[in-house]
């Protein structure tokens, strides 16, 4: 049971507005935390979208959609902790943001097939002091 990998797509309005790198690692200890995954296998990266169209048109309106990748192997229950635990980390860290300005806010979780997703690396041989 290795990974997940966290993927943040996020309107680029929100730059300057929110420290993505640190919304990046909020969401990576918010992961060690919950006991489900392993440290080394934990990725997070976000994505600007320049190019959005939401609600009304309204150009101030703003989302950040943060999608969870993993390998099969978890039940229900430990996956539905985990979705909880680290979306209520997203929700406090972006509180200040959201109470002045428009934002949607979402999370999806998802299991992927081991056997079509072969995975190699030497990351785990490089860790320090783990």
């Amino acid at each position: 049971m290795d990974m997940p990998h966290f993927t943040v797509d996020y309107s680029a309005n929100l730059e300057g507005e929110v420290d993505i790198a640190d919304l990046c690692d909020c969401l990576r200890q918010a992961a060690i935390q919950t006991g489900a995954f392993p440290m080394a296998g934990i990725r997070v990266r976000a994505f600007a979208a320049t190019h959005v169209s939401i609600a009304d048109g309204n150009p101030k309106h703003g989302y950040i959609d943060i999608s969870v990748r993993l390998r099969a192997g978890r039940d229900l229950e430990t996956r539905k902790a985990a979705t909880k635990a680290v979306f209520e980390a997203a929700q406090s860290f972006l509180a200040p943001l959201m109470a002045r300005r428009s934002l949607a806010l979402s999370l999806e979780m998802r299991n992927i097939d081991p056997e079509l997703s072969p995975k190699c690396g030497t990351i785990r041989a490089h860790l320090e002091d783990h």
